[in-house]
């Protein structure tokens, strides 16, 4: 028996990089998981056949985030295969590249939408299905401690991740549910093309002081633990991993 055996999970945006691998881990770990996925119907399906072929159970379920209405249509589809939750696993986000004096007010209220307002009230709905004991783990990064002036408003939106982590520990303890975020660095999925670049990928490497860049087994690691009883006396807690990027050697020592 793995150690989220008997357990419900949902993970948002698992239909790949990241969430695909949070995904994978607590379902190799026992966990029956709700894969969803915001428009890919092959990808989602992909991650549940790949579950289900190692002996795990899975099931997928649509819904597009930041627009009006989201939670409520995630939660409905999610009720159609599970009558109660015990992980709760908000990795659904997107990014904005640009400079602060780049950002156009269109395109910061879609990053907020996605990766605040949904993760807010995904979590508010969640409460009625979350059973006492259960886990919320948001996905922060690492880019709310290290200075990243080209993605300032996704930073922004990992801020404010950060902080709702916190309060919101406090508010579910009573009920023993535990609430962390996992902040990772450069993360090997198809959201950093760019890593091809061989340049690019060493600068990259360098800011790390284990000297490489993350995969998304990496941080699929630390929310399995998260995810577990093991982890029932941390709460509140954002974890890096990042492999220790700008301990001293990160982008501002370049300047």
């Amino acid at each position: 028996m793995g150690a989220l055996t008997g357990k419900t999970a949902l993970v948002t945006g698992a239909s790949r990089g990241i969430g695909r691998a949070i995904a994978e881990r607590l379902a190799a770990e026992g966990a029956r998981v709700g894969v969803h996925y915001g428009s890919n119907d092959d990808a989602a399906k992909s991650v549940v056949a790949a579950i289900q072929d190692a002996g795990g159970e899975a099931f997928a379920l649509r819904a597009e985030l930041g627009v009006p209405g989201d939670a409520a249509a995630l939660w409905a589809e999610f009720d159609r295969h599970a009558d109660g939750l015990d992980i709760l696993v908000n990795n659904a986000g997107i990014g904005l590249l640009a400079p602060v004096e780049g950002v156009q007010e269109a395109d910061f209220d879609r990053v907020f939408a996605v990766n605040v307002k949904s993760l807010f009230f995904i979590t508010q709905q969640a409460l009625g299905r979350l059973r006492d004991g259960g886990r919320v783990i948001n996905l922060s990064s690492a880019t709310t401690r290290i200075a990243m002036p080209n993605i300032v408003a996704y930073s922004a939106t990992k801020g404010a991740i950060d902080t709702l982590t916190l309060t919101l520990a406090e508010a579910l303890a009573p009920r023993g549910i535990t609430v962390n975020a996992v902040a990772p660095g450069i993360i090997e999925t198809d959201l950093n093309p760019w890593l091809a670049i061989p340049e690019m990928r060493a600068t990259a490497e360098s800011w790390s002081a284990l000297g490489r860049t993350g995969t998304p087994a990496d941080v699929a690691g630390v929310a399995a633990f998260l995810a577990s009883d093991a982890s029932g006396w941390t709460t509140g807690q954002v974890i890096d991993v990042s492999g220790g990027s700008a301990l001293g050697n990160g982008p501002s020592a370049k300047r």
